[in-house]
């Protein structure tokens, strides 16, 4: 009887164990292997955005992993509590009306004039006034200017991120880039700025790109686009690079996928540009189109 005990006792130890061990699995999100699909504006991009191969060499696509199912959440404990019996409740005195509260207005920021006169000058983004003072429509145009290129927060300020972009967009001269006939990606290295032209004519007006940081500069030269995938994977840095087009040395443009203005930061060589731009950018291009790359980022 005893040894049946024993061996009783051994059993349901083994199967405790082993059902400890199944709770272990492995969580594909905690380091597990690559997605299947693009990756969204603002996620964590392990290579900056930088390609490694040109497309023609490329890798097969890893194959996705499933997400573990999220726990349900708990709904938060009523509150039973019941007032002592035979105790009255307190009056309170009567509320005094409030006035409404007022509409918050943009901050001044310490570069209000200039970023006035560089949106003044690009125009589209509704009137101001170049005075170096904050009103109504100067708010409503910056913040417009900032949500069209992803400057976070949108709020409204004229900060030092804003007046970068806009003195960089302000400028950028079109005619340094010598398109030619046909549809012509240009690159300003030097402004980190791209434009699109046609027949010599600007089509798409400059915007904002971050190219090659140090050891990895983007160079400057005229080449073609010769091969394009709506979603590359980057063999040697293991990223999804979202509207791929190479152009040159495992280069190319694509969709970032992290902060663009994060300045101390940059790609692999490759052309980083904003979900919107990367969209048109793939629209308008195709196998053989040009692309024209002049000055040099500095610091590289």
């Amino acid at each position: 009887m005893k040894q049946a005990r024993i061996t009783t006792r051994f059993v349901a130890l083994a199967v405790v164990t082993l059902v400890g061990a199944g709770a272990c699995t492995f969580d594909p999100q905690a380091g597990g292997g690559g997605g299947g699909g693009p990756a969204a504006a603002g996620a964590a991009e392990r290579a900056t955005g930088a390609s490694g191969t040109p497309g023609p060499g490329r890798r097969a696509q890893p194959g996705t992993t499933k997400a573990k199912p999220k726990a349900r959440p708990t709904k938060p404990a009523r509150n039973t509590a019941e007032p002592t019996p035979g105790t009255a409740k307190p009056t309170s005195p009567a509320a005094k009306p409030t006035a409404a509260p007022r509409a918050a207005g943009c901050p001044r920021g310490e570069h209000q004039r200039e970023v006035e006169a560089f949106l003044a000058r690009l125009g589209g983004y509704g009137a101001v006034t170049v005075d170096g003072r904050q009103s109504a429509a100067d708010c409503a145009a910056i913040k417009r200017f900032q949500q069209r290129y992803d400057i976070r927060p949108a709020h409204g300020r004229a900060g030092p991120t804003t007046h970068d972009v806009a003195k960089r967009l302000a400028t950028t001269d079109t005619a340094r880039c010598r398109a030619g006939s046909g549809t012509t990606f240009c690159i300003d290295l030097t402004r980190q700025t791209t434009w699109v032209m046609r027949n010599g004519k600007v089509l798409v007006k400059p915007t904002v790109t971050r190219t090659g940081m140090p050891g990895y500069r983007t160079p400057a030269g005229t080449f073609k686009i010769n091969y394009r995938n709506v979603k590359e994977w980057s063999d040697p840095y293991e990223v999804w690079l979202p509207y791929w087009q190479h152009f040159t040395q495992g280069m190319g443009f694509h969709q970032t996928t992290t902060y663009l203005h994060e300045k101390s930061i940059g790609s692999h060589g490759c052309v980083n540009l904003l979900p919107r731009d990367a969209v048109r950018y793939w629209e308008l291009g195709k196998v053989g189109s040009k692309v024209v790359l002049v000055g040099r980022r500095p610091g590289t």
